[in-house]
Order: C-alpha cells, then sequence, then structure tokens
C-alpha cells in the first residue's frame, strides 16, 4: 500500500517495490535496516508472479538474505503481495 493506504497501481513489481519501501520504512522507525531482517512471510495472491516478486526482492536484499516463506493466498482488495518481516538487532 502507498502511503495514503491505497493499493498502488502497476501489479506485482510496484506493489512489491512498495511494499518492502514500507517495510524499510517502518525497520527505520524501530532503529533497523533491511540488513537487520532475520525472517520474512511472503503471500502472493498469484503464485505466477513469483518470478517477478523474486527479482524485486533480491534487489532490496542484496547481501545476507534472511530465511523466507512465500506462499500463495488470497489477498484483499486487489493486493498482488503482502510482506511481513522479523528484524533483530543485537
Amino acid at each position: 500500500m502507498g502511503e495514503n493506504g491505497e493499493i498502488v497501481p502497476g501489479g506485482i513489481e510496484a506493489q512489491t517495490r512498495q511494499a518492502l519501501s514500507n517495510v524499510q520504512r517502518a525497520l527505520t522507525l524501530a532503529g533497523c535496516t533491511l540488513d537487520d531482517v532475520v525472517k520474512a512471510t511472503v503471500w502472493l495472491d498469484d503464485a505466477r508472479d513469483f518470478w517477478t516478486f523474486n527479482r524485486v526482492y533480491a534487489e532490496f536484499f542484496a547481501g545476507n538474505k534472511p530465511a523466507r516463506s512465500t506462499t500463495q493466498a488470497k489477498l484483499m482488495v486487489d493486493a498482488k503481495v503482502e510482506i511481513e518481516v522479523i528484524a533483530y538487532k543485537a
């Protein structure tokens, strides 16, 4: 979702970028970065979007990649992807 709470147009690539940007902002508020993420859970509306999603995801997690679970699930209001992360900062 964009900053106004609306689903961003543009399909899986645009929504993945926005979701991960939202994750980055939330982590920043907690004093963390994407480098502190140890686990990500991803829900895709359509499993056929996996390769496009994965390409964008890899741009955000270029270094050490966190453990990840990815599954297909019917998402609400035309969302193509939902991402939840757990971060740990020593």
